[in-house]
């Protein structure tokens, strides 16, 4: 009769032990083993979502008010200003070039460009030549939170799109003049300066949305 009873007793026993181990090895992988697909995907569930708290946002204003105050002494400094200077010549030269490939008449001379016929003349003064709102834009992309490498390319790209606004906004008003004086001072004090500002504010948000969509982009890819 016994061994009516032990052999059944014996598989319970058997099967006990290694139902035992299988939940070992799944609870507790061993070491060079790679973790089970529910665990990763509730560490990944786990982890935060960087954003923009106040102590980045603070940090971001302090930086970008010293980037800013920084540039504009340094605009100023007597020895900055033979090359902003030279900046200046060198957009009135490249506006008339412009102007005469297109068949207008147009001449440059030091900041001036005038027409030879009418002889209307427009000076390139330092608050025209697109140097303050770069300055700007350079402290607020300094001041955000970016790799080098995007702060860099961000700069860069800036620089040519406030610039080259800028040179049809000088090539504009210069035809404007010729035309209505009431309309060319209203387009430059006023309408082409909101648009420099505006601009400006574009190109930076347009950059910082790169900049986030490249930092989702490389932590979903690091996340598989």
């Amino acid at each position: 009769r016994g061994s009516d009873w032990s052999t059944p007793y014996a598989r319970i026993l058997s099967i006990g032990r290694q139902l035992r181990k299988a939940h070992l090895c799944v609870a507790h992988p061993r070491v060079g083993q790679a973790a089970p697909r529910y665990e990763k995907i509730a560490k990944d569930s786990e982890m935060p979502n960087p954003g923009p708290t106040p102590a980045r946002m603070v940090r971001f204003l302090i930086l970008f008010c010293v980037c800013l105050l920084a540039g504009f002494i340094l605009l100023f400094t007597p020895f900055i200003q033979p090359a902003v200077d030279g900046f200046s010549r060198g957009i009135v030269s490249i506006a008339a070039v412009l102007i005469r490939l297109c068949g207008g008449r147009a001449m440059a001379v030091a900041d001036i460009m005038q027409n030879p016929v009418s002889h209307f003349q427009i000076r390139m003064a330092n608050g025209c030549n697109g140097v303050n709102v770069t300055v700007l834009l350079w402290a607020a992309v300094i001041a955000f939170p970016a790799s080098w490498l995007q702060k860099g390319k961000g700069l860069l790209a800036g620089t040519l799109a406030i610039h080259s606004v800028n040179l049809v906004r000088f090539i504009s008003l210069f035809y404007l003049g010729q035309y209505s004086q009431p309309w060319f001072d209203f387009a430059h004090m006023y309408l082409w300066e909101s648009l420099m500002m505006l601009d400006t504010l574009v190109v930076f948000w347009t950059w910082v949305y790169f900049v986030n969509k490249s930092g989702s982009s490389i932590a979903h890819a690091g996340a598989h």
